[in-house]
């Protein structure tokens, strides 16, 4: 029962199965079809990644179709993020299971790794929310939407402690994508919404009359680390199909969007610390961090609040945080283009930064609280009805990198402003209708609540989008 052969005949459809079902099974069988495109991502990303860190900065009139340099910043942060962050809203972490290259590369180095166990230190929760937060401001204030070497440094460094860890730790295992990948939180959120997931029948399962000898002869290889018979969350679950029909319990299957979100019973999780963890990056991260990251180049606040500072430092003779560090890894620095942040100004980027994410972030969170004293559920609870929104709002900031690159193409879009606002507002209204269903004894004050917290970062966006 150890041939690839033996395996597809596990997985034969059974005639009552759905074609949703059917897809799932399919991606079991065909996995070395999955490998395959994997590794050919995994090529084409390593070459977008390194190549243009080493070639001279694109001039002026160079274009996305004739500069490897241009067409690599528009397929990372014009295509490529974006869309992934769709993605995980429609399709869970699919992404993850069959195109991500990082979890290809930290599964497959695995394999030939020490495998030790996973320490303790590593399962903290709150590595998600610092991750993605570092990576966030250092992305900042080394620019690295507009030049190649950020994106190496970023990219490239999450690349290679995701092959360190996949070498130390685990054994044909994705530890990294589990506990440590800078993402892995954002995603593991969107992932909630998704309307398609794989389905455990746990009853089914147990039930299996060939279960415990088919679990001895073939173990299925779960990369993520889920115990696959309680697996009830698409939050960790990668999508990859490997699972499918095992002991006829497992499917791919269609659920309501907001299924998961409602039945969530994070109140009474005995794992409080990941709740409260994931409700942070959720309010501080996607709707503070992430807000303040998409906004502070195009505030004019910003311009204003720092010659204000210059200006001080200049009055005093304070005269070295005016002075360049001279290093692009740590600050923008690249003369040739005129761009080069002063110490001022990375004091500036993250003292806005900060300042955006106290202001949004604690807006958030204080209506969450009050709402849930009023409606007697955790605040961390509520915080999952903003799901759709956070992720609205990180996909809305991203493709401003998409009209701006192509605006540089000479392609406009007038309408993308309209647009966005429109999916910001639909998204606080499918997070309201959450909290609605959610709050059975106290709709309308879980309603009105969730639509308050929404207006704040709608407005942000509105002075962005209409008045800057």
């Amino acid at each position: 029962m150890n041939t690839l052969t033996d395996k597809i005949k596990m997985t034969d459809v059974p005639p009552e199965a759905s074609r949703l079902a059917r897809l799932g099974l399919a991606m079991r069988r065909y996995r070395i079809a999955i490998l395959a495109m994997q590794w050919g991502i995994v090529l084409c990303y390593l070459a977008l990644v390194a190549i243009p860190a080493f070639l001279p900065l694109p001039p002026d009139q160079t274009h996305i179709w004739n500069n490897l340099t241009r067409f690599a910043q528009f397929a990372f942060w014009g295509i490529w993020w974006p869309f992934v962050i769709l993605s995980m809203m429609a399709l869970g972490r699919m992404w993850c299971g069959v195109l991500c290259p990082e979890g290809a590369i930290t599964e497959w180095v695995s394999r030939y790794g020490m495998g030790r166990g996973i320490p303790r230190w590593m399962k903290w929760g709150g590595w998600p929310f610092v991750a993605f937060v570092m990576t966030t401001v250092i992305g900042q204030m080394t620019s690295v939407y507009e030049y190649p070497k950020p994106a190496l440094l970023i990219l490239g460094g999450s690349t290679i402690a995701a092959i360190a860890v996949g070498l130390i730790w685990g054994r044909e295992k994705r530890v990294w994508c589990r506990h440590l990948c800078p993402v892995s939180g954002v995603f593991g959120l969107l992932a909630k919404i998704a309307p398609v997931h794989f389905k455990v029948d746990r009853a089914m399962w147990d039930a299996s009359p060939a279960g415990h000898r088919t679990s001895r002869q073939h173990v299925v290889n779960c990369a993520p680390l889920i115990n696959i018979r309680r697996m009830e969350s698409a939050s960790a679950c990668h999508m990859c199909g490997r699972c499918a029909g095992e002991r006829n319990a497992v499917q791919l299957a269609v659920r309501s969007p907001g299924s998961e979100i409602i039945g969530n019973r994070s109140a009474g999780n005995k794992d409080r610390e990941l709740d409260t963890w994931a409700a942070r990056l959720l309010v501080f991260g996607m709707l503070g961090v992430a807000l303040g990251a998409f906004q502070w180049s195009a505030s004019p606040w910003f311009v204003t609040a720092k010659q204000a500072a210059a200006e001080w430092l200049v009055n005093h003779e304070i005269w070295w945080p005016l002075r360049e560090p001279g290093q692009w890894w740590l600050l923008t620095d690249y003369p040739e283009a005129n761009d080069v942040f002063t110490w001022l100004d990375g004091g500036m980027l993250l003292a806005y930064i900060g300042v955006e994410t106290f202001i949004v972030g604690g807006w958030i969170w204080l209506c969450l609280k009050l709402t849930g004293l009023m409606t007697g559920l955790a605040w961390q609870r509520l915080a999952l009805t903003l799901v759709p929104f956070a992720g609205f709002s990180v996909f809305v900031g991203l493709s401003l990198l998409t009209t701006g690159q192509l605006a540089a193409e000479g392609l406009t879009v007038p309408w993308a402003h309209s647009a966005r606002i429109t999916l910001l507002v639909l998204a606080a209204l499918w997070g309201a209708s959450l909290a609605w269903r959610m709050a059975q004894g106290h709709r309308s004050v879980a309603l009105a609540g969730i639509l308050l917290a929404t207006l704040l970062p709608i407005a942000a966006w509105s002075t962005q989008f209409f008045i800057w």
